[in-house]
Order: structure tokens, then C-alpha cells, then sequence
């Protein structure tokens, strides 16, 4: 420990180091939320200062090495930037914390680099009139949008560099400042020295570590409803009790996101939905309190759907492309992209969307979704992050003529914010970026929901709208037929493809049944009677022995091991949420095999995907269909000790199931691949020739998967590149687009 220095744990992979003799606070790690976790553990406080109330907080942010750990973002520093400057006062006029020093951002180039073009990004989205105009916008709009984008900015447009200071930290001991100096160790290990004493953190996540949520939820059963909504976010940034401003919109049973607030996952799991069963996504825009639970939608085994307008879409791709240092069109790729045109009704298989411009600092669009029924159209409006009508007549349009093209642009904003719909959800968080609810004051839409603040409702505020508590579903179109047997019939067909469809029906003439939440599902080690599909909710799979856990999703298939090996399950199975499954009887599910397949095809296919299910790369929410798909055209090769494997330009991957193998870069060990492991991910990542060699320490048997089954399974091309950024970083070297 050294001297007055102190470091404390926030959470996983997130310390504080306190310096006060030096004059600084050091935020190690940010990944999302972060802001929040500090608000609760007591790093940041209201304080106040010659009469100004203000908070306390960070001065400095160590960025981690790798952009992901775990499947989520390390570094976030948009919201705890925007705390600094802020909510502490360092760049506020006559604030008494604006004494000159500015926000430090420290670690390795590469993630300096990134983090100043992402802030760039989230602090102004598209930077000029061409850009605009780059994503099919007219110059006459284009330049209506960068004038109120300006207004915004007051009348410039700042880079990070200008708010910013950066200390870029390699090899040799850097200072921060006041004499307190930071050294590299080792991936992710920093050595902070002051005065003749040192500490050291370490922000890389264990074994069975994940970034934790800020924010403890209850866990819910929802009905998949013929139109609904469910709203599973009211809170905004700074909201230590409530999930971001988000809703799902049910839709004929499917199931659609709006925006992608921090710790997505946490949010649906609490709703028994599993990442498998998103069928699109709804983007108002890129601020991080809507959009960083992103990457954590691509830990599913096939590209969801992803519509925004494209004035929206290339604002969020530029500041996902800069997070991951990664190309634009790599960046799009985890996706199924489908654009939206503005002030029309877009036709998403009998869900009409209409997205509207909504004036704001990047660039955003409010939802309105309907569908026919009986009376006509039900309505649904979603509107994050508009501007208040004081803004929109004192700020943005207040010197505009009455012929001009801004004043085309102010009566659609407002005619489209007062129309009346059966449900209406608003952004209320007030200040000059956001909404107030006194505008809708005579609003007459039948239900309006309030929004996107971090305080209570006043009393003014309660009788204008309504608030809504996480899980809470407004029906508009109630359904009556039940649409998990569609999800049934939906899975098991793509499961057994060559099965004819009246044995399919057989087995699709079991019950579904419901469990709850931390039932075991399979044992370990005790022969189970049903084979479950899994049609909504998550499962964890458990190895205490193995020390690994993992998740499955909907369409997995649970228990075949019983029937095809006659031997009791090696793992444990548990619902981590509500789960609904078809429950089929083993000796049913056996005979079922026996009618449609050998028994030597089934085996051999099985020992194959049981290696996958095992492994890191595939064992999460990666479903029996495609498990099975892969398993089919795996190769085995065998390679004796002490040789070089040929990795060579083809696209595939080397799979390990037994041996040990050294990767090497320029004759310098990189990794130790061990049994389970993998190598010669850049050749499908990257369609390039492998940078490393792989050197066999014992025999070794080698899976050969080709790249062309894995390159539309977002997942794992995210978890290879998570992977090579790792080794890569590790040696040394800087991950390039």
C-alpha cells in the first residue's frame, strides 16, 4: 500500500483509487453503468462549495486494455465524462470546480484513440453537413440539421482533445500529475507509485466474473401478446433505481427491442426472454444510455434484426466502429440491416413503424407503431429524447421566417409530438436535451407514461401521465392462440430437417410446461425422464468441476444425452429465469430417433456438438439447431508432438480436443492453447492470412471448423475477435481495423 494512496473494489473488473494528497480520484475500468455503481457505493456524493450544490466523483478514468471482456464493453467513458464536466462543474462557467483541470483519460493508444473518437461521436454524432448528407439526406435538410446541431453545441463543434487530457501508458512509469506516476505490468495490471509506496490493480475478470448490473430487478413472466408493450426502462443515466428509458413491443408473438440500454441482458432475463428470441431492434439514437447494451445483442447465435433510419444508423455504426476499432462495415455485419424512411408508415410484416426527426445533439428519431384492428388503427408512441416546446420556440427555432424550410421542420416535430394514440411514452428529463411533461398537459391520447428522469413524479407530473414499474405490459390487442407452439414447431423443424412433418406433430402433441425461476431443470450425475426444447427464457449450464457456466437460449435442446448415450447428464441444468419448454418423455423422444435416423449418425453427430456445448466459444446461447448444423461438418485431424500446424489462409478455425499447442508471433509465445480452446480466428475475422503460428507441445487431436458456417453467427465472431484483441494486446501489439 502506498503512502496515502487507497484502493477499494466497485465491482467486478472496477476499482477506486484514491490519491487525495495529490489531488486525484482514479476510475479503473468503466464499463457500463459504472456512474451509477459509484453513486451507490458512495464515490460520488452531492457536495457543495461557495453556495453551488455539485458532486463529487472521478478526475481520472484507467481504461482497460481490451475494448470487451466477458461479452460487454469495458470502456465507457461517455456518461463518467459527462459526470466531470457536468455534474462535477470542470467545464461549467463560474462553477468553483472549473479551476482549469480537465478530465484525464489514461491507458494504451490504442484505447485512447478509440474512446476519443467514441465521446466524439456521442457528444455531437455526425460532424458536418456531408456526413449528413451521406446517409441520403437533401443539403437543404442536411443543413437545417448540422444549424440545430450547433445550437446544441453553442456554436461549435468541439473535439475530445479540447475537453480532454490523455495520458497514453505503455512500458515505462507515466505521472498523472502532482508526482503520482502509472506503469504497465501486464494485460489489464497497472502499477500506480506515489511517493515511495505503490499499489497495483488488476481489472481483468475471473473465471466466472461478468461486469455486474447496477440496478437489482425482479423477475417477471410476460405473455407474448398480439400487440402489446412492456416497459422495461423509465429511468435515465444518472437513475440508481430504474433501467434506461427502453420498451419491448410484442407483435404477433414476436418480440421487439426499442433502444439498447446498459445491461440488456440483465433486463431480459429478468423478463424470462433469452437474447435468441429479439426478433429486431428500434434505435432512437446512439447516447449511451440507449445504446450500450448493443454488443451484448450480438451474444446470439443469428443477426437480429436492425432497423433505425439511416440518418440514426450511421451515427451508431461510426461510434461502434470506433469503440472496437473495428471497420464500419465489420461493425453493420452482426446485424440484419433494414433502413426506415422518415414520416411514413414502414410495413415490418403487418407492424407499421413511422419514424419522425426529433431535434437533439446526434441524431434521433421518435417511433410511432400501429396495427389494424377492429375501429381502426391501435397506436403506440415512443418518443426518448425529444426537445421541450421552451427549447424548440427560445433555443432551436426561435429566428426562423415563416416561409422557411426550419419552420417546415418545427410544425412536424410538433404536430407529430401532440397527436393523439392509445399509448404514448415520453421523455419528461427536462434541461435543454430533453422533454417536459407540462407540454402535454392537454395531451389527449388515452394512456401517457412518463419518463427518462432519475426523481420521482411531482404532483403536477402525476396528473398529466402515469408512471410505469419495470415488467409492466399494456396490453393494446390481446392474442388468443398461444405462440409458443409456433416457437415449438419453429425449433424442432429446423432441428431434425429431413423429419416428415407428422413427426414432428407427434412430439409437438407434449405439453408445454413452465418453471421457475432457480428450479433444476437436469441434474448432474441422475438419469432425467423428459427431453426439454426450450422455447423462451435462459438456462444455465453448470460444471463446478470444470469451473465453467454457461447459458443457453431458446431452441435449445436439453436432456438427449439420456437417450442417445443412455447415460446420466454431466452437467447441471437450472432456470436463470421464468422458462417455458416443450417436455417431451425420453422413451417417446427415443422411439422418435429410431424412426428417423440411425443410430450411428445420431452419436456421432452427438459426441461432436457435447465437445461444443463444452467449450467457451460455443457453449453460450449458441442453440441446439446450430450446434448441431456445425457439428455435422467438423473434421478431426490428428497432429504428433513437437510439429508446426498449418494454419494457412484458408478460412476455418482449429479446435483443440486434445494436446496442448503454443501460438507464436514473430518466434515470441502469444498464447497456450488448451483442450477446448481454439486458434486461426483472424482468417475468419479478419479474411487474412493467420499472423500466428501454432506449435504442437503433446499429440494433439485438432477439430477443423470451416469459416463459412460461423460467419453469420454473431456471437462467435465476436467472441474470436474478443479473442485475438486479447492475445494480440497481451503481446503487444495494436489490434487493426
Amino acid at each position: 500500500m502506498g503512502f496515502n494512496m487507497e484502493k477499494m473494489k466497485v465491482v467486478n473488473g472496477v476499482y477506486w483509487v484514491d490519491i487525495p494528497e495529490a489531488g486525484l480520484y482514479v476510475l479503473c475500468g468503466c464499463p457500463a453503468d459504472t456512474t451509477k455503481h459509484l453513486m451507490k457505493r458512495g464515490f460520488i456524493v452531492q457536495k457543495v462549495k461557495q453556495g453551488v450544490t455539485y458532486e463529487s466523483g472521478p478526475n481520472v478514468i484507467l481504461l482497460s486494455d481490451v475494448s470487451i471482456q466477458k461479452g460487454a464493453f469495458s470502456n465507457l467513458a461517455e456518461f463518467p465524462i459527462l459526470q466531470m464536466l457536468y455534474r462535477q462543474g470542470m467545464i461549467l462557467p463560474d462553477h468553483p470546480n472549473n479551476t482549469g483541470d480537465r478530465p484525464m483519460l489514461a491507458g494504451l493508444l490504442n484505447q485512447i484513440t478509440a474512446q476519443s473518437e467514441y465521446i466524439y461521436r456521442g457528444n455531437y454524432g455526425l460532424t458536418s453537413v456531408e456526413e449528413i448528407m451521406e446517409a441520403g439526406i437533401s443539403r437543404d435538410v442536411a443543413e437545417e440539421i448540422f444549424r440545430i446541431k450547433l445550437k446544441f453545441a453553442f456554436g461549435k463543434i468541439k473535439k475530445t482533445e479540447e475537453l480532454l487530457d490523455f495520458r497514453i501508458v505503455e512500458t515505462d512509469p507515466v505521472e498523472l500529475k502532482n508526482g503520482v506516476f502509472i506503469q504497465r505490468k501486464e494485460l489489464n495490471v497497472y502499477e500506480f507509485q506515489y511517493k515511495g509506496g505503490s499499489l497495483v490493480v488488476d481489472m481483468n475478470l475471473g473465471l466466472n466474473e461478468e461486469y455486474e448490473p447496477a440496478i437489482n430487478l425482479d423477475f417477471h413472466k410476460i405473455n407474448r401478446e398480439y400487440f402489446s408493450v412492456i416497459h422495461i426502462g423509465e429511468g435515465n443515466g444518472w437513475d440508481v433505481n430504474r433501467q434506461c428509458m427502453s420498451s419491448l413491443v410484442t407483435f404477433q408473438g414476436k418480440i421487439y427491442l426499442i433502444d439498447t440500454g446498459p445491461n440488456i441482458l440483465h433486463s431480459l432475463t429478468a423478463l424470462g426472454i433469452s437474447v435468441n428470441e429479439i426478433n429486431g431492434i428500434f434505435h432512437t439514437h446512439a447516447h449511451d444510455d440507449h445504446f450500450a447494451g448493443l454488443p451484448s445483442l450480438v451474444r446470439t447465435d443469428h443477426q437480429i434484426k436492425y432497423y433505425a433510419t439511416p440518418l440514426v444508423r450511421s451515427t451508431v455504426i461510426k461510434k461502434l466502429s470506433a469503440l472496437m476499432s473495428i471497420s464500419e462495415k465489420r461493425s453493420q455485419s452482426s446485424f440484419a440491416v433494414y433502413d426506415l424512411k422518415f414520416n411514413k408508415w414502414n410495413n415490418i410484416n403487418g407492424l407499421e413503424v413511422m419514424p419522425i426527426y426529433s431535434p437533439h445533439p446526434v441524431e434521433t428519431s421518435i417511433f410511432f407503431f400501429r396495427t389494424l384492428w377492429e375501429g381502426g388503427y391501435r397506436t403506440y408512441a415512443h418518443f426518448a429524447d425529444i426537445p421541450s416546446m421552451e427549447t424548440m420556440d427560445n433555443v432551436l427555432f426561435k429566428e426562423i421566417e415563416e416561409s422557411s424550410f426550419s419552420k417546415k421542420i418545427y410544425m412536424n416535430v410538433k404536430t407529430s409530438l401532440f397527436k393523439k394514440v392509445n399509448l404514448k411514452k415520453i421523455d419528461i428529463g427536462g434541461g435543454l436535451i430533453h422533454g417536459k411533461a407540462e407540454d402535454f398537459a392537454n395531451d389527449r391520447s388515452s394512456k401517457i407514461v412518463l419518463s427518462h428522469i432519475s426523481e420521482s413524479l411531482t404532483d403536477s407530473q402525476k396528473e398529466i401521465g402515469s408512471n410505469a414499474s419495470f415488467g409492466m405490459e399494456d396490453v393494446l390487442i390481446s392474442a388468443h392462440k398461444d405462440y409458443h407452439m409456433l416457437s415449438a414447431f419453429r425449433y424442432l423443424s429446423a432441428y431434425f430437417p429431413d423429419a416428415p412433418r407428422y413427426e414432428l406433430n407427434m412430439l409437438l402433441n407434449c405439453p408445454v410446461v413452465s418453471f421457475n425461476v432457480g428450479l433444476i431443470i437436469a441434474k448432474k450425475g441422475i438419469m432425467n425422464k423428459y427431453v426439454y426444447c426450450l422455447l423462451s427464457g435462459v438456462i444455465e449450464v453448470i460444471d463446478s468441476a470444470a469451473k465453467t457456466v454457461n447459458r443457453l437460449s431458446a431452441g435449445s435442446i436439453i436432456g438427449e444425452l439420456a437417450v442417445v448415450t443412455g447415460e446420466a447428464p454431466v452437467k447441471t441444468y437450472r432456470a436463470m429465469s421464468y422458462i417455458s419448454v416443450l417436455q417431451i418423455p425420453c422413451a417417446l423422444y427415443e422411439e422418435f430417433i429410431k424412426r428417423n435416423f440411425t443410430r450411428e449418425q445420431i452419436r456421432k453427430d452427438y459426441e461432436n456438438k457435447k465437445f461444443l456445448e463444452s467449450s467457451w466459444l460455443f457453449g453460450e446461447m449458441v442453440s441446439s439447431v446450430i450446434q448441431s448444423s456445425i457439428a455435422r461438418q467438423m473434421e478431426i485431424k490428428f497432429y504428433p508432438k513437437d510439429v508446426f500446424i498449418d494454419i494457412g489462409s484458408h478460412c476455418r478455425i482449429f479446435m483443440l480436443k486434445a494436446g496442448r499447442v503454443r501460438l507464436e508471433l514473430d518466434d515470441k509465445p502469444v498464447d497456450m492453447v488448451a483442450p477446448g480452446g481454439f486458434f486461426g480466428e483472424e482468417s475468419i475475422f479478419y479474411d487474412q492470412v493467420s499472423l500466428m503460428t501454432a506449435f504442437t507441445m503433446e499429440d494433439c487431436e485438432v477439430y477443423i471448423i470451416s469459416g463459412e458456417v460461423l460467419r453469420k453467427i454473431p456471437i462467435i465472431e465476436w467472441k474470436m475477435l474478443e479473442t485475438f484483441e486479447r492475445r494480440l494486446t497481451a503481446f503487444g501489439t495494436q489490434l487493426d481495423s
